[in-house]
């Protein structure tokens, strides 16, 4: 499976809007160190957002790349009504049905074909494996990860978007339903559809692996990294140190 390499959270207990906040301030004044660190510490979320509109990983990090530069060519518009991470998101799902549209693939997040769908209470999975498993049990997790991936791999984009936004990415209902511009019950909707259509697949046992799935690999994030503040260093928008 893959790996990543990202930024720890902040050590000295500030809480994440304030740091969020201050990230944007110094990218604003060109700083690399603040551009790189929020790559690093959003670049899971914004594969795994793209992944779930996206035909392939490649087509994934293009996204991201594009969901950067838009970004951050528009950091002044950030006000914090959000956290970051949401409004990355959000622009990151939109950048990836642009790449839809460009080839020729129409995906509608938006349809209303589950409005009269069920909408009861919809109960998040217990998603966390155990660290000290033993050998075996760590490869058979392992083996099931990749059946996972594949089977959400299956799932069409209207169901995939949300079930990596909230049991890959473990997203809140609310911050899955701002990031795809739909209501709270669409959301819960398309949610249990996502997981019957993958119990009926794989069995309910895949759940506790989910988190392991499109990690985004180290070297796809060192590449959106360095891809990123090449692009940013030629247009003049930062300076290194």
């Amino acid at each position: 499976m893959f790996d990543l390499r990202t930024e720890p959270a902040p050590a000295d207990g500030r809480d994440t809007a304030h740091d969020d906040n201050e990230l944007v301030a110094r990218a604003c004044d060109g700083d690399a160190s603040a551009f790189e660190t929020i790559m690093r510490r959003h670049n899971r979320l914004l594969f795994r957002t793209a992944r779930g509109i996206a035909g392939d990983d490649a087509e994934a990090q293009d996204v991201v790349q594009q969901t950067y530069l838009h970004a951050f060519s528009h950091l002044a518009s950030y006000r914090g009504d959000s956290a970051l991470s949401t409004w990355l998101a959000r622009i990151a799902i939109n950048a990836a049905l642009d790449s839809q549209r460009k080839r020729g693939r129409t995906v509608e997040l938006d349809a209303m074909t589950d409005a009269d769908g069920e909408t009861s209470p919809e109960p998040m999975m217990s998603l966390r494996s155990d660290e000290n498993d033993s050998p075996d049990g760590a490869a058979e997790r392992a083996q099931v990860r990749e059946l996972l991936q594949a089977a959400i791999e299956s799932l069409p984009p209207i169901y995939r978007s949300v079930f990596m936004l909230r049991a890959v990415q473990e997203m809140s209902v609310d911050e899955t339903a701002f990031c795809l511009r739909v209501s709270d019950s669409v959301v819960k909707t398309r949610y249990l559809r996502a997981r019957a259509m993958l119990r009926e697949a794989l069995g309910t046992q895949i759940e506790s692996h989910a988190p392991q799935a499109f990690a985004f690999a180290g070297a796809r994030c060192d590449a959106v990294v360095a891809h990123v503040l090449a692009e940013l260093e030629r247009q003049g928008r930062i300076h290194r140190h």
